[in-house]
């Protein structure tokens, strides 16, 4: 019965009640709670992977700029195979694989 007094007394100590009462507030009703953080570093976690997408797409970007501002023949395959740009004296066609729209 001693002990049940002990814990009894413990629990309805007003520091302890303060205690649990902020920290159920922080938990669960504050503008920063757990859910909140928790959604906000998984936007943080995505858009870092974005970041990293588009600084690889830059690295690969900025390599064939140089490329074709160095090279004329990568100028003309790029402009050839991308853009489908011909000379003035050849014909050009166009074959295109449809078997894969088929397929979905």
């Amino acid at each position: 019965m001693e002990i049940l007094k002990k814990i009894l007394k413990i629990f309805i100590n007003k520091y302890f009640l303060i205690t649990v009462a902020f920290i159920v507030w922080m938990v669960f009703f504050d503008s920063n709670n757990v859910f909140t953080r928790a959604k906000l570093q998984d936007n943080l976690d995505d858009l870092q992977q974005e970041k990293h997408f588009y600084l690889d797409e830059i690295r690969k970007d900025s390599a064939l700029t140089h490329r074709l501002l160095t090279d004329s023949t990568e100028l003309e395959r790029v402009a050839r195979e991308k853009y489908l740009m011909k000379k003035n004296n050849e014909d050009i066609y166009l074959v295109l694989d449809t078997t894969s729209d088929k397929q979905k």
